[in-house]
């Protein structure tokens, strides 16, 4: 039996007012398409918005890269949604995104670069965590990308991006979601328990204990040399 999603309220966002979305200067979203039949180097660098819309900048590394699926995209054998779900579920992204936070978290990732929005509320993350629990990664990102807000937004051929993120006449907006670490204080401190980082100290650190040892090694071994040179000018005399 499938466990039905669990229903949330949105709340309010700038994204959800259609007037918002009427902005000018620097501060209008770039958005890019496939609609506008991109030449070979603009392709390239949608394809280079897209790994930075998923990854981030802090991700984007040699093993995130899927030279095959550029080759699909850039032959037109898949959409720009294809290969937003495909980068999702590379190993790369689950190594770096998944394996490293709670489902929580992963899930409110996922919306972050997917939807390019904010959670509502801790509902709205519980709700997608269940069904990243219930039907796996391929299940959950499947969902994310049918829902009707991201057909609407983003439909088959752009690429997601943080919608409205700066109002007009205001002094500031939202912060990017990419300052968002890729990990959280719990799996730090994991990684302190498993050995794998060692915490760095704040304060001096007191070698007297190591020196004082390599000293008594130190007089030790000369004590030693000195009474064998003796015994051997004893013996030769």
């Amino acid at each position: 039996m499938t466990i039905p999603t669990l229903a949330y309220n949105p709340t309010s966002r700038n994204h959800r007012v259609k007037s918002f979305d009427k902005q000018c200067g620097e501060e209008q979203p770039i958005q890019y398409t496939l609609e506008t039949s991109p030449s070979n180097a603009e392709l390239d660098n949608m394809i280079r918005v897209a790994y930075r819309q998923i990854f981030n900048e802090q991700q984007l590394l040699k093993i995130t890269r899927q030279r095959e699926l550029e080759s699909q995209l850039r032959n037109r054998q898949i959409t720009m949604r294809d290969f937003i779900r495909c980068l999702l579920l590379s190993d790369s992204f689950r190594h770096l995104n998944f394996d490293t936070n709670s489902n929580y978290r992963f899930a409110e990732i996922c919306i972050q670069r997917v939807l390019g929005r904010a959670v509502y509320n801790e509902q709205e993350k519980l709700s997608w965590s269940i069904v990243l629990a219930t039907k796996g990664i391929q299940g959950f990102v499947d969902a994310l990308l049918s829902t009707d807000e991201y057909l609407e937004a983003f439909g088959e051929d752009t690429i997601p991006y943080q919608r409205r993120r700066v109002l007009p006449q205001h002094e500031s907006g939202e912060l990017p979601f990419a300052r968002m670490a890729r990990y959280d204080s719990n799996h730090l401190d994991q990684l302190y328990l498993t050995g794998q980082l060692r915490p760095i100290s704040r304060g001096p650190i007191d070698r007297s204990t190591e020196i004082y040892r390599r000293a008594l090694v130190g007089v030790s071994a000369a004590a030693t040399a000195l009474l064998l040179t003796t015994v051997v000018l004893i013996i030769s005399v």
